[in-house]
């Protein structure tokens, strides 16, 4: 699956946003977010531009996905938050407040 450059920022932005949720960066979101780098490739300095993005922005991007890069995200989102051995309760709102944005734009666009 082929990334726009765009498209790697707000997939970068929510992962990140997803590891400090829970205010504490596990050994095991480190490695998954490293698996993520290799996976989109891209290095520590695309993750400072991703990290300038607002969450609102990167939630609009997403919305414009197609519906595989939207499972890919949902996917690597609960691959990310389970990768510590414990789903924390923030980790959990900030997926479904993602979630719940793309999912109503996919309802929507069925209509």
């Amino acid at each position: 699956m082929k990334f726009e450059i765009s498209e790697k920022l707000a997939i970068a932005k929510v992962i990140d946003t997803l590891i400090h949720a829970d205010g504490v960066v596990h050994n095991g979101e480190i490695n998954a977010f490293g698996k993520l780098m290799e996976l989109l490739d891209f290095d520590a300095n695309f993750l400072i531009q991703a990290r300038m993005l607002e969450m609102e922005q990167s939630i609009a991007m997403v919305k414009n996905f197609s519906h595989q890069k939207k499972e890919l995200l949902e996917n690597l989102m609960e691959e990310v938050a389970k990768s510590d051995g414990f789903v924390h309760q923030k980790e959990i709102e900030m997926m479904e407040n993602v979630l719940s944005s793309i999912r109503l734009e996919i309802k929507s666009s069925k209509v």
